[in-house]
């Protein structure tokens, strides 16, 4: 034992700044301990990882880029990219943090380890807020787009009793993403997120369908650069980039988490690929007069816009799960273990389920909390905390490097 802690004391300092030493180290690791209860729960691939970090990142931002575009004018694409880089490089940030202590989990674990109680207090905070309120935005713009294609729908419950269209199609919703949240394995929700990578891919493809074969065509000019608009801009090109507090429920879950890393390449580039995509082709569509949601602005009569319009409503329901999972597994550890874990799992997601529906019947305003989301919890969550985490952890804030250059442009 008195060898095991030396080679675990060892094992921590040398990981954030050698990277061979630590694979070798990690790999020694899982050699000596192969039926570990950590390793009970790494059953995902690579692909499968891919396609759940692909669902987290590819959210419904994707819809937006085009009004974000237009917002701040064809300059602000440079914010695009480099929001993304940001992005990409503090999710690189939170695998070494992970890397740097076996124990850690979860996001709250690298806040705690970073700044002790009250770091995984705050991080908690803003997590769990944040994929609380995504994970409700969801709901309200499945209630928004469906009320918009059946405006006279209403619902008769009994005798008397009448639900509008939107609530309706809120508690109709949520019914259908019911079977996703209790789903307590990754490997198997990775199935779910492979729908929605492919509903993101057919809503770009039938945007460039509508303007290259139903005569709308991509003549609109726009505007160099709009200063005005440039924060409403930055605010949508970094709501697209919130999935960072599951990054690390991504990171457990896998075989071989050295490869996590390029995980986060792939993502990444997929996405920025796609959202870029999206609000070119859909500002050279409508020019100035793109509305908030490029689904809007489509001819509801055209075949292409139908089946854009109609991906779009999968898109949530397939993301819903992936955004409420970290919460799900924070309520199981308040839990003693000798309850039924399956039970455990179906009875916290739908209540967790249950609960969102009630908020986004109270607050159905989609607009105003995805901008709060945003501009305050993703930038936060998903930016600020995961570069002052790692300066704490790793101590190079101590020199002068390339790293704390990147961390403090950043």
């Amino acid at each position: 034992m008195a060898t095991m802690d030396e080679e675990e004391s060892s094992f921590t300092l040398p990981l954030i700044e050698d990277d061979e030493n630590k694979q070798a180290l990690v790999t020694k690791l899982e050699e000596i301990e192969p039926n570990s209860s950590h390793s009970c729960s790494t059953t995902n691939s690579f692909f499968k990882t891919c396609f759940n970090g692909l669902n987290a990142l590819s959210g419904v931002g994707l819809l937006s880029t085009p009004y974000a575009l237009a917002s701040g004018g064809w300059l602000s694409l440079i914010l695009l990219f480099a929001i993304a880089t940001a992005a990409f490089f503090s999710g690189l940030l939170i695998q070494r943090c992970m890397d740097s202590d076996s124990n850690i989990r979860t996001y709250p674990d690298i806040g705690e380890l970073a700044f002790g109680k009250k770091g995984r207090l705050i991080v908690s905070i803003f997590m769990y807020i944040e994929l609380y309120l995504v994970a409700t935005g969801f709901l309200i713009l499945e209630g928004d787009n469906l009320q918009n294609l059946f405006p006279n729908m209403e619902f008769e419950v009994g005798q008397g009793l009448t639900i509008g269209g939107k609530q309706g199609f809120i508690i109709i919703v949520s019914l259908i993403i019911l079977p996703t949240v209790w789903l307590d394995n990754l490997s198997l929700l990775s199935y779910v997120s492979a729908s929605g990578v492919l509903a993101s891919g057919i809503i770009l493809g039938s945007i460039i369908w509508t303007g290259a074969f139903e005569g709308i065509g991509f003549q609109q000019k726009g505007t160099l650069v709009n200063w005005d608009g440039m924060l409403t801009a930055i605010s949508l090109y970094a709501f697209c980039y919130c999935a960072h507090p599951v990054f690390p429920t991504l990171y457990t879950s896998m075989k071989k988490k050295h490869q996590f890393s390029n995980v986060l390449v792939v993502c990444f580039i997929l996405c920025t690929i796609t959202y870029a995509s999206t609000a070119i082709f859909g500002y050279l569509m409508f020019g100035p007069q793109i509305q908030s949601l490029v689904t809007l602005n489509l001819p509801a009569s055209k075949i292409s816009s139908k089946v854009a319009i109609y991906t779009t409503l999968v898109n949530p329901i397939t993301k819903y799960a992936l955004m409420v999972t970290p919460i799900v597994n924070a309520i199981k550890t308040r839990f003693p273990c000798c309850y039924n874990p399956g039970f455990l799992s179906i009875f916290i997601g739908t209540n967790l389920l249950i609960s969102t529906v009630f908020v986004a019947l109270a607050i159905p305003f989609f607009g105003s909390l995805m901008s709060l989301v945003g501009a305050l919890l993703s930038i936060t969550a998903s930016v600020i905390l995961p570069c002052l985490c790692y300066l704490k952890i790793s101590g190079i804030y101590r020199r002068f490097n390339g790293q704390l250059v990147g961390i403090c442009l950043i």
